[in-house]
C-alpha cells in the first residue's frame, strides 16, 4: 500500500491535475474539431493545386513540435521517474523519426520518386505505419498508468533507460524505413499515382481503429491529469485526421488530404503545449515551495516567530552595516522569570502555550518595519534593533516587559511571584569600521559575539537585581576589538 501511495504521489507530481476551466477548453476545441470535420467531409474530395512547399513546411513543424515534446517528457521521467512518461516519450520520439523519413522518402519533395530509395508505395505505408503505431504507445502509457507495473523507476537507471529507449527507437524506425524502402516492391499497393487502392482501404481502417481504441482506453482510464486530458484529444484529433486524409477523400492534394494534415500538426501542437504550461505552473509551485521551506526554516515551530538561525544570519548583517555606516545596533536579550518552576507546575502543554503568548506580545511591542524578534533558545528571546540608541531601545524593552506583565498569566509555581514576568539586559552599540589605512583585515573586525555577551551580562544583572525588570548597557567597538562602557 505504501508502495501504491507513493506511485500515485510520483505520478500527480509529474503531472498538473486537469481543473474544470482546463476541461472546458478540451472540449471546446474537440466541438470546434467536429464542426471542421463535418464541414469539410462533403468537399474532402475535391482536387485542389499541388502546393509541393506544404509538405515540408508541415513535417518541418510536426518534426519540430514532436521532438520537443518528447524531450520535456524525457526530463519529466528523468525528474519523476514513471515509467508511464517513458513509453509516451518514446512514443513522440517515434512519431518525430518516422514523419523525417516520411518527408524525405514523399515523392516529388527532394526528389522525384522520393530520397532514400522510395518507391511508389514507399510513403503511404510509412504513413500507416507512423498513424498505427503512436496509439500503441498511447495505449500502453495508459494501461501503465492503471497499473501496479507503472512504478517509480530507481534514479541511477533514468539516464541510461533514456538512451537505451532513444536507441531502440531509432532502430525500429530504421528497420521500418528499410522495409519500406529496399522491400517496396513486394508490398501490397495502397496507391496508383495520387489515388487509393482498396487495399489502402482495408489498411487505414486498421489505423483508424488503433486510433479509436486508443481513444477509448484513455477514456476508460480517466483523465486524471492535463496530460492525460489533452492526450485524448489529440487521440480524437488524430481520429479526425485519419478519417480525412486516409478514409473519406480520393488520395494526395485534396481538400481531405489538406484539412487531415493540418489536424495532425494541430494535434502534435497540443501536448506540447500542455507541457509547456505544465513546466511554467510547476517551476511557480517549485519557487512557492522553496518560498514555504525558506520560511519553515527560518521560523520557530512553536512560537512562530523567527528562530535562532534566522537571527544569527540577521546579526552577522546588521553587525557588519552598522560597523560601514558607524551606526548604533542594538539587542535585547529576553529571559521569562522562574519558567522552569512555571512548567513543571502547570505542564509542559500550558508551558508552550504561555511561550507562545510571550512570544506575541514581544513582537507585538516592536512596530518598526526592520526590527526582529526571535526565540533564542527555551524560554530566551531576543530582539535585534538596527540604528537604535541605548535611550529608545530601553524604552522598547520597557515596553515588552509591560506588554507580557499584562498578559495576566498565573504563575503559581513561585511563591510571590503571581504572574509570568520577563527580565530584559539592553545594550546598544556605537560601531566604529576599521580604517582601509590601518592594515585592518574584514575577518579581523569585531565579531557580533560581543553584542550578545554583552546582552547577556545586561540580563544576568536584571536577574540578579530580583526580575521583572530591564538592565542597559551601552558599548563602543573601535577598530581594536575592545569594548568600552559607553
Amino acid at each position: 500500500m505504501a508502495d501504491r501511495l507513493q506511485r500515485e504521489q510520483q505520478v500527480f507530481l509529474s503531472t498538473i491535475a486537469a481543473g474544470p476551466h482546463q476541461r472546458r477548453l478540451a472540449y471546446g476545441v474537440v466541438i470546434l474539431s467536429v464542426l471542421i470535420f463535418l464541414a469539410a467531409v462533403p468537399f474532402a474530395k475535391m482536387q485542389l493545386p499541388r502546393v509541393w512547399a506544404f509538405i515540408p513546411a508541415y513535417e518541418s513543424a510536426l518534426v519540430i513540435c514532436d521532438l520537443i515534446t518528447a524531450s520535456l517528457l524525457f526530463g519529466q521521467f528523468h525528474s519523476f521517474h514513471v515509467r508511464s512518461l517513458y513509453v509516451l516519450a518514446c512514443g513522440y520520439l517515434f512519431t518525430a523519426l518516422i514523419a523525417s523519413i516520411h518527408l524525405l522518402t514523399f515523392p516529388g519533395v527532394f526528389d522525384t520518386g522520393g530520397m532514400l530509395g522510395a518507391g511508389p508505395q514507399t510513403t503511404a505505408w510509412l504513413y500507416m505505419l507512423w498513424h498505427g503505431g503512436f496509439p500503441l504507445f498511447v495505449i500502453a502509457y495508459a494501461l501503465l498508468r492503471r497499473s501496479t507495473l507503472d512504478e517509480v523507476v530507481p534514479t541511477r537507471c533514468t539516464s541510461l533507460l533514456i538512451v537505451l529507449g532513444a536507441l531502440l527507437v531509432l532502430a525500429t524506425v530504421a528497420a521500418l524505413a528499410l522495409v519500406v524502402t529496399r522491400f517496396h516492391a513486394i508490398l501490397p499497393p495502397l496507391m496508383v499515382a495520387d489515388h487509393y487502392t482498396p487495399v489502402m482501404l482495408s489498411v487505414v481502417g486498421v489505423v483508424w481503429c488503433l486510433s479509436l481504441l486508443a481513444l477509448v482506453v484513455l477514456w476508460c482510464c480517466g483523465a486524471r491529469s492535463l496530460l492525460d486530458l489533452w492526450l485524448m484529444v489529440v487521440m480524437w484529433v488524430w481520429v479526425v485526421d485519419v478519417a480525412l486524409s486516409a478514409m473519406l477523400n480520393g488520395g494526395r492534394f485534396d481538400v481531405g488530404f489538406y484539412v487531415g494534415r493540418l489536424y495532425g500538426l494541430l494535434a502534435a501542437s497540443f501536448v506540447l503545449m500542455v507541457l509547456l504550461a505544465e513546466s511554467g505552473m510547476m517551476y511557480s509551485s517549485l519557487l512557492d515551495m522553496m518560498e514555504r521551506l525558506r520560511r519553515i526554516n527560518l521560523t520557530d515551530g512553536l512560537t512562530g516567530i523567527t528562530n535562532r538561525r534566522a537571527f544569527d544570519a540577521e546579526l552577522q548583517q546588521e553587525w557588519r552595516r552598522a560597523l560601514r555606516g558607524h551606526a548604533p545596533l542594538a539587542l535585547l536579550m529576553i529571559d521569562v522569570d522562574y519558567f522552569k518552576t512555571y512548567n513543571d507546575t502547570h505542564g509542559h502543554v500550558a508551558g508552550d502555550s504561555c511561550l507562545r503568548a510571550v512570544a506575541r506580545a514581544l513582537a507585538g511591542a516592536s512596530h518598526r518595519a526592520g526590527d526582529m524578534v526571535a526565540r533564542y533558545g527555551g524560554e530566551e528571546f531576543v530582539a535585534l534593533l538596527p540604528q537604535t540608541s541605548l535611550a529608545d531601545a530601553e524604552l522598547l524593552a520597557q515596553r515588552m516587559r509591560l506588554a507580557v506583565a499584562d498578559l495576566g498569566i498565573p504563575h503559581h509555581g513561585t511563591p510571590g511571584w503571581p504572574l509570568v514576568t520577563v527580565s530584559i539586559g539592553v545594550v546598544s552599540a556605537s560601531c566604529r569600521a576599521a580604517e582601509p589605512e590601518a592594515g585592518l583585515a574584514e575577518q579581523e573586525q569585531p565579531p557580533p559575539t560581543l553584542l550578545v555577551e554583552a546582552a547577556d551580562k545586561a540580563l544576568y544583572v536584571a536577574k540578579s537585581a530580583g526580575r521583572n525588570r530591564i538592565s542597559a548597557n551601552g558599548l563602543y567597538v573601535s577598530d581594536t576589538h575592545a569594548p568600552h562602557p559607553a
